[in-house]
């Protein structure tokens, strides 16, 4: 019987390319990693190949099937419903398409059961500037989206925008109690600002990102002007409400 300790969670959109091999590579790992996938009505069928998978390892792999797209922070705001309805104790964002190395799940997990750390973030730029096959004008705006976020929030985290993310149970409830605002882009810096506004020990190891070899990025302009206008109402809302609590 496979304890249900570490989630997994990783959305999909059009990943049929990529997701058995991930969810081979994380099954592969001495961790005891569970995974839930969250698909989003892909048009590839990704949610078959899934469900397929699933024959051979109804303990260990689940599935969220959605009716439509819907945006990245919603489909991780389903995942983590359903991790804290199934008592997992710690959870984790991954993309499908081996950008973050499975081998590094092993090394957050560490991090957040052993050292006291509540959020364990995957970091790009902890130690520089570490993408591998990204055009240099993705480059740019991944940092100084980073850079800027870091700015006008206060949170003293270099990567505020990484998507390789673990968080003990007890941050997500919280919250998702306080509600989430942004669905795409901005979602993860949303995550990581109010774990730290919560007082919880975020923490950042550092890793290589890989830019996908197959299927087609999600990043769009309205991702990103959301992250761009939305985190200066976010931080003036949350400056207000500390005045008149």
């Amino acid at each position: 019987m496979f304890e249900r300790n570490s989630l997994v969670i990783i959305p999909t959109y059009n990943e049929s390319e990529n997701i058995i091999d991930i969810i081979d590579e994380i099954f592969l790992l001495d961790d005891n990693f569970n995974i839930l996938v969250v698909d989003d009505n892909s048009p590839d069928k990704t949610a078959n190949l899934v469900k397929e998978k699933i024959k051979s390892n109804k303990e260990r792999l689940f599935i969220i099937e959605r009716e439509k797209k819907m945006g990245i922070g919603p489909a991780y705001i389903d995942g983590f419903e359903w991790a804290l309805k199934n008592n997992y104790e710690n959870i984790y964002e991954m993309d499908a398409d081996f950008s973050h190395n499975p081998l590094d799940l092993s090394r957050m997990k560490v991090f957040l059961i052993k050292d006291g750390v509540d959020v364990v973030i995957g970091s790009r730029y902890k130690t520089g500037v570490n993408v591998v096959n990204w055009p240099i004008q993705r480059v740019l705006i991944s940092y100084f989206a980073s850079w800027y976020a870091r700015i006008i929030t206060g949170t003293p985290i270099m990567d505020l925008t990484s998507g390789f993310v673990g968080y003990k149970s007890d941050v997500v409830r919280d919250i998702l109690k306080e509600g989430i605002k942004f669905k795409g882009y901005a979602f993860q810096i949303e995550m990581k600002f109010k774990a730290h506004n919560m007082n919880y020990h975020l923490y950042e190891i550092p890793i290589i990102f890989t830019d996908r070899v197959r299927g087609d990025s999600k990043l769009n302009l309205s991702i990103i002007s959301e992250a761009i206008f939305g985190l200066i109402s976010m931080k003036l809302k949350h400056f207000f409400l500390k005045i008149f609590r």
